[in-house]
Order: structure tokens, then C-alpha cells, then sequence
């Protein structure tokens, strides 16, 4: 069983800067962490690998800096780790970036045949949840998204059997793989990092490749060449003017605090107390 996760070095969401002229992510000077959502992938990948034995190999594409994402991933206790980099992937939308992971997954899989590839549901800096889809299409794998939970992997019948979330509750799929799975925050919690995988970590030779090593046959479907989307504008929400207000009360018991409050609620919204009594008649 090789599991292959696809993380993401995203910039801290609280120090995310803009680019005025491209509409593109700044992310020199901006603190990096791992995508949050990739975590929980892992975390479940890495259990796969306590019960089945599988191995877990984790893949980024990004500037030479998201090594240190991958190492952070090996010292949780994933096996290997590759880091797809070139210039030409500058600007990638999720299009062509689904576009080279693909085609790292493909050659990660001549050694090691993938069983597996699980992401995060979505990145806190592009939030499109459209990266996991569009590898899956092109790997032409079962695609499983916004999955809660996984009841059972059966190895021998290579069957998978997974809970959905959905917006009418859950749904329980099963399919064969290789599959790629996308992975719904608060199913698990991440493992601290033990001591022997942080001094491995520390010591693993990550592999690099650029676009011939990754096996990328078409280099105008990278980048901002391979880039169909168009921001067409960036901004920042408007702050409110608004100030918050400051209700006081005689006493803090919780009677006294909730007739002060809807006195004060019904004085600002009259509109409100009528459709209550309304109701209640």
C-alpha cells in the first residue's frame, strides 16, 4: 500500500499580502505554515500507515523554501518527501497546478505503484477545493471528496469504504482504488512529532525535482502560461464603522442581563417584538 499526500506551504492567512499588478500571492517576507487542512490528510494517511503498513510519501510544488514543509511532514512520520520546483511553475491556478502534481504523482508511481493520494479539502490561500478534483481527473483515479471518515480499507479486494459529508448528512461510499481522497477538518487530531522522526527529519535528503524530473511533457500548461483564471480584483473587506456598544446592568444576574438586553433590542428593533408576539398569538 503507497499513499501519496499532497500538501501546501501556504502563507500565514493574518500576513497575506497582494500583489498590485498581477493579483497574485506575495509571499516573500510572509510567514509560511503547512496548509492546515493538509495536516488532517496526513494525519490520516500516517494512521493507514499504523494499521496497514502502508508508505507514505508526501509532494508539494512550490519555491524552494516549502523543504521545509516536507520536512515538517517527515518528522510526523511520512516516508518520503518530494518537492516539485521550477520558475515555470510561478502564477499557477489550480488548473495547471493540478496539472503538475499529476504528473509528479505519475512519476513517484514507476517506483512505487500509488494506491492512494490523499489532500485537504482546500488551501486557506486559494480556497477553491479544486486542486484534489483536477488531479483525480487527470490520474483518471475514484474521486472521493470531503470525506469525514474511513470506515474500512480492504487491501485484498482493494476496496475502500469511506463516510461523505453532505449537505443533506452523511453518505457512505465505497469504491475501488487507487482513489484520491480530500480530507474534512476535525476528523482526527495531528500526532506530535517524535524525537527519532524530528533528528530524521532534520537529516532527510528531500527530493527536488524540477520539470523534467516531475515528467512535465507540456511546459504552457504551467505557470501563468497554463493559467486560465483571470483575478480580475483583489481587495480587502471594508472595515466597519461601527462601533461595538456597551449595555450595562444593574446586577449580573442572568435575569436581569436578558430583560436589559431584549429592552434594549426591542427599543432598536421594534419590527422584532411585533413578529414575536405575532408568532406567539
Amino acid at each position: 500500500m503507497h499513499i501519496v499526500v499532497c500538501i501546501k506551504q501556504v502563507p500565514d492567512s493574518a500576513q497575506i499580502r497582494v500583489h498590485p499588478v498581477t493579483n497574485t500571492i506575495m509571499r516573500q517576507g510572509v510567514p509560511t505554515i503547512v496548509n492546515p487542512y493538509d495536516l488532517f490528510a496526513l494525519e490520516e494517511a500516517l494512521r493507514l500507515k499504523d494499521e496497514y503498513g502502508a508508505r507514505v510519501t508526501v509532494l508539494t510544488m512550490g519555491p524552494p523554501m516549502a523543504e521545509a514543509a516536507l520536512r515538517k511532514a517527515i518528522s510526523y512520520g511520512a516516508d518520503d518527501a518530494v518537492l516539485v520546483t521550477d520558475r515555470i511553475f510561478a502564477g499557477s491556478d489550480t488548473l495547471a497546478t493540478s496539472y503538475a502534481l499529476a504528473a509528479a504523482i505519475q512519476q513517484i508511481s514507476k517506483d512505487i505503484t500509488v494506491d492512494l493520494v490523499f489532500t485537504g479539502k482546500q488551501t486557506i490561500d486559494g480556497d477553491t477545493a479544486q486542486v484534489g478534483p483536477g488531479v483525480a481527473k487527470r490520474l483518471e483515479m475514484q474521486l472521493l471528496t470531503y470525506v469525514s471518515k474511513i470506515r474500512s480499507l480492504d487491501t485484498d479486494k482493494q476496496e475502500i469504504v469511506v463516510e461523505r459529508r453532505s449537505e443533506g448528512g452523511v453518505q457512505v461510499l465505497k469504491t475501488k482504488i487507487p482513489s484520491l481522497i480530500t480530507v474534512l477538518e476535525g476528523n482526527n487530531e495531528m500526532r506530535f512529532a517524535t524525537m527519532a522522526n524530528m533528528f530524521r527529519a532534520a537529516r532527510y535528503p528531500v527530493k527536488i525535482w524540477n520539470k523534467d524530473a516531475a515528467g512535465i511533457e507540456d511546459p504552457t500548461k504551467t505557470g501563468l502560461k497554463g493559467s486560465p483564471t483571470v483575478v480580475s480584483k483583489v481587495f480587502a473587506p471594508t472595515p466597519r464603522a461601527t462601533k461595538a456598544e456597551i449595555i450595562q446592568c444593574e446586577s449580573n444576574e442572568p435575569k436581569d442581563l436578558s430583560v436589559t438586553l431584549l429592552a434594549k433590542m426591542f427599543t432598536k428593533f421594534p419590527n422584532i417584538e411585533k413578529e414575536l408576539l405575532k408568532r406567539s398569538a
